[in-house]
């Protein structure tokens, strides 16, 4: 199997490539590993959905791939989804691409400059209806996501967003691979670590190292699969 690994920093995937053999550099921020018997690209896109959407672009449209994974950590809406775990993101959004209309938020699927079935989207979202036949990525947790620019640490805008679209977790980065994976027809999955809860932002709790040791373990698991 050849892989495509994306990740908007090296720190997030460290555990993970600590146990991959023979490295190579085969472009710009993408190096070439094995692995479980697989060859598995590395790409470190860079924080954000613009860079992460202009180099994973870049990427699939050069080599073809049959399988392309998204690793990172987030922040999670939910108590029950606690900081270390581990989640599968099966569907995404981008909550802030749109129009205020005074105290409203307008979606761009509300402004009718895009239907909300419109290719890639379904109902609004970007969803992986079929994600890769992997025992580790059926086990895993499914949940929302949102991507957005600014992440979430205001009472007032983390209520706003919440009722809004009801989100589990936020990332920086998910919407834009998975709508470039899309694109290009490639089989995909985003898996994501909490590293803390979406809040007024308190590094004191947050449980970042914990979360990337767990997402390397599972990470492997699931190219060992």
């Amino acid at each position: 199997m050849r892989a495509l690994v994306v990740a908007a920093t090296e720190a997030e995937v460290s555990p993970f490539v600590a146990g991959l053999g023979r490295a190579s550099a085969v472009g710009p921020r993408v190096t070439r590993y094995q692995g479980g018997g697989h060859d598995i690209d590395l790409l470190i896109s860079g924080v954000g959905m613009v860079a992460t959407a202009t180099w994973c672009s870049r990427v699939l449209s050069a080599e073809r791939f049959d399988v392309a994974l998204n690793l990172g950590v987030c922040g999670s809406f939910r108590p029950e989804i606690f900081p270390g775990a581990v989640v599968h993101v099966v569907s995404d959004r981008l909550p802030e691409l749109g129009a205020e209309d005074g105290d409203a938020f307008l979606t761009i699927q509300d402004m009718k400059l895009l239907g909300d079935d419109e290719f890639p989207f379904t109902g609004g979202r970007l969803v992986n209806a079929s994600p890769p036949v992997l025992g580790p990525l059926s086990s895993m947790r499914a949940v929302n996501g949102i991507t957005v620019n600014t992440v979430h640490g205001n009472d007032d805008s983390i209520a706003r967003v919440t009722k809004r679209f009801s989100p589990d977790v936020e990332s920086m980065e998910g919407a834009a691979f998975m709508y470039a994976c899309m694109i290009q027809g490639v089989p995909f999955a985003q898996v994501r670590a909490v590293s803390n809860m979406v809040e007024r932002r308190n590094r004191a709790a947050w449980k970042l190292n914990e979360a990337i040791a767990n997402l390397g373990t599972v990470a492997r698991q699931i190219l060992e699969s």
